[in-house]
């Protein structure tokens, strides 16, 4: 992994305790403001595109877990992580008591909120971040209108949500559900060939106890997670916040395409059997497919093998994206564009093969506490589904969970353009602030 991994491993067991760690609330002064903690961690993972590379138990990931840690610190708040990875800390009527792994607390009575600080290849300083932020500025707010704790809240900090080093996404969420299973997290590699369970263990992490959560899992009555709207729904309205609905079943495929490589000074177009053709023409047909059928796909990823400018390619593999409005959509877009791949391969005479990588299915968030967020909210606030993943969208299938949504001007997400107003974003602490208060 090079000065990456290197990083990593000089790192140490960052937060690797067992159970809760209660810390001094620093020196008995206000906690960092957003605008402070927004400066913090701005920094950290700029790659040279402007956007950022906060790629899972790399170097730069580590710097946002500590950072995460030490936020806990100067709060006062239980800090642990647990067997997956994920970062969480706790405030309530008796922090050193409120933690999943301290055995305190009553099975359901814990809020929690928060969202992930990792990110895409040279994705945007929002996605994740401002939820993590916002929860934090929410918890100060609450604690600065003199809201009665009367049970735990959380504040936690999702490892791998985005799946850029492993391919798979919300890994730390997948793990603690039982989504993914341990063998199943052992078999993940980066491009390098690194394994998840080599990198978690450079930073200090047991990868022989990752698994399913159930215990922690069980205390949870509610999760909220904020997060910057990745669309343009509310930029021509009044509101700043939404809620959100649901989540479209959305998934990974590999396609691999295996042609012959040739020179391509000296090879006649007729005698090539070239997979790059195959893959091009399968880039069309997913786009034409999905737009027909009021869906999206993406090929966003390619390899190509020898990977050189005069050579023909052997081998192109592309993994797609898709995701639609219900399940019967999704998989009827995916099955006609792996048969359009096929049909343009024979003719082409490449091989084509197609691997399923992850499945997400429809989420319908919580009803009960969707209206009951709205309501907190003053009723009026928009309701919104999306075609974005999340970790809220994982816990749904085992605890209450719902989403608020900030206001995106310019509707882009996963790049250094994505961007919310810093008016909306106090917007979006308040409604949080307001939520949970009317949870806890």
């Amino acid at each position: 992994m090079g000065a990456d991994e290197g990083a990593a491993g000089s790192a140490g067991a960052v937060g690797a305790a067992p159970g809760p760690v209660p810390h001094p609330a620093g020196d008995g002064g206000p906690p960092p403001s957003f605008r402070q903690m927004w400066r913090e961690l701005l920094p950290l993972g700029r790659s040279a595109a402007g956007g950022y590379r906060r790629f899972a138990w790399t170097g730069p990931d580590l710097e946002c877990r500590e950072w995460f840690r030490e936020q806990a610190a100067v709060r006062g708040l239980a800090y642990e992580v647990d067997r997956n990875g994920n970062q969480w800390a706790w405030a309530g009527p008796d922090p050193e008591a409120a933690g999943a792994g301290s055995g305190g607390g009553s099975a359901g009575d814990a809020v929690v909120t928060g969202s992930h600080l990792d990110s895409v290849p040279d994705g945007g300083a929002f996605d994740g971040p401002l939820g993590v932020l916002s929860a934090l500025a929410a918890h100060d707010e609450l604690r600065a209108r003199g809201t009665a704790f009367t049970r735990p809240l959380a504040i936690v900090n999702f490892a791998d949500e985005e799946g850029a080093r492993f391919g798979l996404a919300c890994v730390g969420s997948r793990l603690a559900s039982g989504a993914l299973s341990r063998q199943g997290a052992h078999a993940l590699r980066d491009a390098d060939g690194v394994t998840l369970a080599q990198a978690m263990e450079a930073a200090g992490q047991d990868p022989g106890a990752l698994g399913p959560d159930p215990e922690r899992l069980a205390r949870i009555g509610a999760f909220v997670e904020l997060h910057i709207e990745q669309g343009r729904a509310l930029a021509e309205t009044a509101h700043p916040v939404a809620v959100a609905s649901a989540i479209w079943p959305h998934g990974r495929w590999r396609f691999d395409f295996r042609g012959e490589a040739n020179h391509a000074g000296t090879t006649r177009l007729e005698d090539r059997r070239d997979p790059m053709l195959t893959y091009a023409n399968t880039v069309l047909a997913a786009r034409k497919k999905a737009r027909l059928a009021g869906a999206l796909a993406t090929f966003g990823r390619v390899a190509v093998e020898p990977n050189g400018v005069n050579a023909i390619p052997s081998r192109v593999s592309g993994w797609l994206d898709a995701r639609a409005p219900d399940a019967g959509t999704l998989e009827s877009v995916v099955a006609e564009i792996e048969r359009a791949a096929g049909e343009r391969g024979g003719r082409d005479g490449v091989h084509v093969e197609v691997t399923g990588e992850s499945a997400t299915p429809l989420v319908e968030f919580d009803h009960a506490l969707r209206d009951r967020v709205r309501a907190l909210l003053g009723g009026e606030v928009p309701v919104l589904p999306t075609g974005a993943g999340h970790d809220a969208g994982i816990l749904s299938a085992s605890v209450p969970t719902a989403m608020l949504y900030v206001r995106n001007p310019t509707g882009v997400s996963h790049s250094p353009a994505e961007f919310a107003e810093e008016d909306d974003c106090a917007a979006g602490v308040t409604a949080l602030a307001d939520v949970l208060e009317g949870l806890l």
